[in-house]
């Protein structure tokens, strides 16, 4: 078996061959076709979350090393363990990865990704970097139909952290459209899909201009420039005070900020984006407006299955992906680091 691994946080991935583990149990041993790079891989890369202020949630715990990156993975089925049941070798599965201890009451009421002590592939468990991936229950295999393997693992992560989040939006009408800011990767996901969801074509906030462009033909109704001063008077003036909704899939004290400004009174905002850092806010300008601020975490296994019902059936639209070799999985994990990938990044073995 063959992986690209960090022995310590921050350091080049390394080319490791070592035995290909045999699947016990309920376990489903499958061959990565496609793995998704996604900006969550260069924050558990660099070993911490960023929390502002000089404080930073390390994940020295959560991750040992050395440790296999990659959370969107589809594979073809190698062999399964023993009590697995239903899935033949050489079917090919998208695999969700925001595994669980499957006993706390998060876990027991379908919500795995919120686990505190979970098993997330990628992130505590060996991920998709790798030509082999260990699966540890075939309920976590996923049917994607015809989709492009390179589409369809991004379903894992970008394409259902977007559609979890579009899920809580408020209000979702032609004079309410939602603010979307940032579009990059899972950025482009919520575009495409929000039509998708619900007829209404989504606003976009991106202070690059070829994104821009890429939101718009992704079907954004506009595009405009956040760190432009006119544009958060323009917006204000075309909602009539503001969105009911703004979702940040950026997540840094400048598009956070941005988005309470266009955020009408009783708006939600809600919070995707991990790029880190913190804002000052006033607390009583919470019930005074009040807005709700909500933060949303990938999402949850029913919502996984939701989303590819929705790909089989050729309602969600394809994002702009770059493929490339599993043995350019360093190289592209720093290009997605500096900003140089357009989209969604994937590696195929």
């Amino acid at each position: 078996m063959k992986s690209y691994k960090f022995e310590e946080f921050g350091a080049p991935l390394q080319r490791v061959e070592e035995p290909t583990p045999e699947p016990t149990g309920k376990q489903v041993l499958i061959r990565m076709a496609s793995c998704g790079v996604c900006h969550s891989d260069i924050h558990i890369h660099d070993g911490y979350f960023d929390l502002g202020g000089g404080r930073k949630l390390p994940l020295d715990q959560t991750t040992k090393r050395p440790h296999t990156l990659g959370h969107e993975i589809v594979g073809e089925v190698v062999s399964t363990g023993p009590d697995v049941e239903g899935i033949e070798p050489g079917s090919k599965w998208l695999v969700y990865p925001w595994i669980g201890c499957g006993k706390c009451s998060l876990c027991v009421n379908g919500e795995e990704h919120l686990c505190p002590v979970g098993n997330v592939l990628g992130l505590s468990a060996p991920g998709g970097f790798s030509d082999h991936v260990m699966v540890p229950d075939s309920k976590y295999l996923v049917d994607y139909g015809n989709v492009p393997d390179a589409i369809a693992c991004t379903y894992a992560c970008s394409s259902l952290t977007a559609f979890s989040a579009l899920k809580k939006a408020q209000r979702v009408t032609s004079e309410d459209p939602i603010l979307i800011i940032g579009a990059g990767g899972v950025g482009q996901s919520a575009i495409a899909l929000c039509t998708a969801l619900y007829g209404v074509a989504p606003i976009v906030a991106e202070i690059n201009e070829d994104r821009r462009a890429d939101a718009l033909k992704l079907g954004a109704s506009e595009a405009v420039d956040p760190s432009d001063k006119a544009s958060r008077k323009a917006l204000l003036k075309s909602t009539g005070g503001g969105f009911a909704t703004v979702i940040d899939f950026v997540g840094a004290p400048a598009t956070a900020e941005f988005g309470m400004s266009v955020l009408r009174k009783g708006g939600k905002q809600i919070m995707v984006g991990l790029f880190g850092g913190s804002i000052e806010m006033p607390l009583a300008t919470i019930p005074m407006r009040s807005i709700t601020l909500s933060g949303s975490y990938v999402g949850s296994l029913e919502e996984l299955k939701e989303l590819a019902e929705l790909g089989r059936a050729g309602k969600v639209p394809e994002i702009t992906i770059s493929t490339c070799s599993l043995d350019a999985a360093d190289e592209t994990l720093k290009a997605l680091r500096e900003g140089k990938i357009t989209g969604r990044a994937v590696l195929q073995s």
